[in-house]
């Protein structure tokens, strides 16, 4: 599956301590990140990621993109309703991801059912809708 991995400024280490618990879930995984986040991700973990640009410079443009083309699987975002500037993008990314019928979790609770449903399987139905080389 391809997953992309996104987060406010506030929330970055909250995605970071996430990727960390559950790096053997992802790591069998494509991963996709905004830059900042994917780089603190891969410091932290080792995972391979494929970067972006940062999101305020159009890498949450790259990822709409990716998702309006059925090219990603599951979008974790941790947004900050705090921040207005991300919560528009935040909103986009929501947008794509109910027209293409794609898993999307805006903060750790809901990342974390995401996750484990992944790794059980509750998300192959993807390769059946979509199908390609996962």
């Amino acid at each position: 599956m391809n997953i992309a991995l996104m987060s406010n400024d506030g929330k970055k280490e909250l995605m970071v301590q996430f990727c960390i618990a559950y790096c053997g879930i992802l790591a069998k995984h494509n991963l996709y990140a905004t830059k900042t986040t994917g780089q603190l991700i891969s410091a932290a973990t080792g995972l391979k990621i494929s970067l972006c640009l940062p999101a305020n410079q159009g890498g949450s443009q790259q990822i709409g993109a990716r998702i309006a083309y059925n090219e990603i699987d599951l979008v974790l975002y941790f947004c900050d309703p705090e921040d207005e500037d991300g919560q528009r993008r935040v909103n986009e990314i929501a947008r794509r991801c109910d027209r293409q019928m794609v898993p999307f979790a805006t903060n750790v609770g809901t990342a974390e059912v995401l996750i484990l449903g992944l790794q059980r399987g509750d998300l192959d139905w993807r390769n059946i809708v979509n199908p390609r080389n996962h």
